[in-house]
């Protein structure tokens, strides 16, 4: 297109990616360099580093025009943008009919060149010349009388992208109507196309995930959105694989190959042998379960096969890729646009409350949109009639809905697998988070409600390799998750005589969980996995008394990690139903209120948590003694709270008092004596004593790092309060430096956002 190489990067929406690939063909064949992400980046690159980084070397960003290039929150934005203040190197191309009106102001007097409209050959010239615009000649132009005008031959070679639209729809084509209701997903479209067109040959290509989760829809669309990318697409409902022959002698009888006298099988094996030597194929195998009875049946050539199936196990066979729910902004998406009027924030409710799943989103939007009922009634007609709401509401393109997805793939598995069943059942009782592995192989033999050996170690990889293939359970090595709407169609479906078992055994389960220390970090990320099980609405955990030092043990676990208002929420309930159940003096009720009462401070109320940590404390001191651990935490929490009023001489006499029973009953060095002098230091310190501070916080400091480590929470809280003393001591050098180690240590063990 022209001599003087030069560096392009191409900005495009997703939708668009097609035209990006052609034009960025074209353009390399001509001798230039371009930057296409879906070409140059790879998955976990830093987009804004690698966007940069295209950005600053491209001599120019060729930008293709659309409507959705211009929709809101796209990086293309960020794109034309940079492009802007960076060099105003803007080639704009447009690829359907644009006003001015549809267009930023900053944009709308640049001069863009129209791709729309036009057949290959004539693309190709407009696209040269937006490239070279402004180019003088380095020779004399032919004249026009001697040289005939001959339209720019496309560039040879296999594999080069076709102008988009050009072609329409192939020639040969059998597939359904396109979904006009189809929203997001771009990203996935992106990369089964880019996985598509990588391959050297016809590598099968997988895409795998749950009922209802939208796998047909997104096949569906990238068919119809890369139509004129193909010459044949054809596509088979490939549920039952011994109708496979059948479905490729309707492709044999289109291509005019078929020998009515062959049958079946022969006429199929001519469509495979034909489909070895040529290219631009598609071939969509939906539904396909059982990958050794597909994989007869599966093409050779160059072109592309695309399967979608609820089974992930193709290994050998295919290339997979999962499916997952919508992301949030994609639910909301799709939400606003079926039901008219919905905001932002009743979107993102409903969203959550079905889990993003597409399908339950598609029934949701039927049952509302078309009138009859509110959003509030459809939300708790969710958490009181599950399975019947689940039945209603019209989603097109889905064969089912949700609640007969989960009820064919369930009886599917009663007879073969009672095991897997019944796991499900028991799980359905969780919350929707992964569940690991490791928790139910140690506590098997305790589980009434599971059949089979209770010795056999391979019991639950038994168990879950049919859940996994039937598309109820997402697998992973250590850890399984079962859908929130899926758990919720099981329990409205289990047997009442099985209720009271299964609660027994899912309590069993949770109780045998040990996280470890709560205060500790090390063991976060065990507490976290646990936690969101021990607050599933559906097992009413508070009134499992089994459960009661685990529940404890999360909601420590929860302030100590900085999750302020779920610990406030679950003490909370657990006080309540203890002081009924318990009373309002026993001690499981009486560490919950601690707890309440430490989350409510935490979260600023401290008016609020004071008459909660008063009334703990008189309930300790008269029930366990002054010199009790638990009633000693209880003053420790008020005098901690009396600080956070500025009552300092109040809490200064506590402090003392708590301080010196801690040392004489615990010891000098016990994390709970730390604690206290962590505290006295503090007061003194706001008090105006520096000094004396200064010796406390230097001993403390020394202490923790001794008997905690220098990474503990208590001992990064004595450094962060030395350094402060030091700073009104006007020592700013030392402060600093303990202040940036101490921030440094904070980040790596706590995380950015601990308070």
């Amino acid at each position: 297109m022209t001599d003087d190489a030069q560096q392009f990067f191409i900005s495009y929406a997703g939708t668009d990616r097609d035209w990006a690939e052609w034009v960025g063909w074209y353009l390399e064949q001509a001798g230039h360099q371009v930057t296409l992400d879906v070409w140059d980046w790879r998955t976990g690159d830093n987009l804004v580093q690698r966007m940069d980084e295209a950005l600053e070397g491209a001599d120019a960003v060729i930008a293709l025009f659309s409507a959705s290039y211009f929709e809101d929150e796209r990086w293309t934005t960020e794109e034309w943008t940079a492009a802007i203040a960076h060099r105003d190197r803007l080639i704009p191309l447009a690829l359907e009919p644009l006003a001015a009106k549809d267009l930023p102001r900053i944009l709308a007097t640049k001069l863009r060149k129209d791709l729309h409209g036009l057949d290959e050959a004539a693309a190709l010239a407009a696209l040269r010349e937006a490239v070279n615009s402004g180019s003088r000649p380095t020779a004399p132009p032919p004249f026009p009388g001697t040289m005939p005008v001959t339209a720019p031959s496309p560039v040879a070679g296999q594999g080069k992208p076709r102008l988009p639209g050009s072609t329409g729809q192939p020639e040969v084509w059998s597939v359904r109507r396109r979904n006009p209701d189809f929203s997001g997903r771009e990203t996935e479209i992106a990369r089964l196309r880019e996985r598509l067109v990588k391959e050297s040959r016809a590598v099968p290509q997988v895409l795998h995930g749950m009922g209802g989760v939208g796998k047909t829809q997104l096949v569906l669309e990238y068919a119809h959105r890369f139509a004129g990318q193909y010459d044949l697409v054809w596509w088979i409902d490939a549920e039952q694989p011994a109708e496979m022959p059948v479905r490729y002698t309707e492709i044999a009888t289109r291509l005019g190959i078929a020998k009515p006298e062959a049958g079946a099988e022969a006429n199929a094996r001519a469509v495979l042998t034909h489909l070895d030597v040529r290219e631009r194929w598609l071939l969509i195998l939906d539904n396909a379960e059982e990958p050794d009875q597909i994989e007869p049946w599966l093409a050779q050539g160059s072109g592309h096969t695309l399967i979608t199936s609820r089974n992930p196990n193709w290994a050998g066979t295919a290339r997979t890729t999962p499916l997952n729910v919508f992301a949030r902004t994609d639910s909301v998406t799709y939400l606003q646009g079926r039901v008219s009027g919905m905001s932002d924030e009743q979107a993102d409710t409903l969203a959550a409350d079905l889990g993003d799943l597409p399908l339950a989103l598609a029934q949701a939007a039927g049952v509302i949109a078309n009138g009859g009922m509110s959003l509030d009634r459809y939300r708790q007609l969710l958490t009181t009639n599950t399975t019947q709401i689940l039945k209603k509401g019209g989603a097109p393109g889905y064969p089912a809905s949700v609640e007969a997805t989960v009820t064919i793939a369930t009886n599917r598995l009663t007879d073969d697998h009672p095991d897997a069943v019944a796991l499900l059942h028991l799980v359905a009782l969780l919350g929707p988070e992964p569940i690991h592995n490791s928790w139910l192989e140690t506590v098997r033999p305790l589980l009434a409600t599971i059949p089979g050996d209770p010795d056999d170690p391979m019991w639950l990889h038994e168990a879950l390799s049919p859940l996994s293939r039937y598309g109820l359970a997402r697998t992973e090595s250590e850890s399984f998750q079962i859908h929130r709407l899926t758990q919720a169609v099981l329990r409205d479906q289990t047997n009442p005589d099985q209720s009271v078992a299964i609660r027994n055994d899912a309590t069993t389960l949770l109780a045998a969980v040990n996280p470890g220390d709560p205060q500790s970090p090390d063991s976060w990320p065990s507490w976290a996995a646990l936690t969101p099980h021990l607050t599933a609405d559906h097992l009413a955990t508070t009134e499992q008394p089994e459960l009661r030092p685990t529940l404890l043990g999360a909601a420590h676990y929860l302030i100590r990690s900085g999750q302020t208002r779920t610990a406030r929420d679950l003490t909370a309930a657990a006080h309540n139903a203890w002081s009924t159940d318990l009373g309002q003096d026993h001690p499981d009720t009486l560490t919950a209120a601690q707890y309440l009462g430490h989350a409510t401070a935490d979260l600023g109320n401290t008016n609020g948590a004071r008459p909660i940590i008063e009334d703990t404390f008189a309930r300790r001191r008269r029930t366990l003694g002054d010199d009790h651990p638990n009633t000693l935490q209880s003053a420790n929490d008020l005098a901690s709270t009396l600080a956070r009023l500025g009552e300092y001489t109040g809490n200064r006499r506590l402090f003392e008092d708590t301080f010196a029973r801690r040392r004489r009953t615990l010891g000098d060095d016990h994390p709970n004596t730390l604690q206290s002098a962590n505290g006295l230091a503090g007061t003194l310190h706001n008090l105006g004593e520096y000094t004396e501070a200064r010796r406390i916080q230097e001993d403390t400091l020394a202490r923790g790092r001794r008997t905690l480590g220098d990474d503990h929470p208590e001992t990064l809280t004595s450094a962060n309060g030395l350094a402060s003393t030091l700073h009104n001591l006007g020592e700013y050098t030392e402060a600093r430096r303990i202040q940036e180690d101490t921030l440094a240590r904070g980040r790596r063990t706590l995380g950015d956002d601990h308070p």
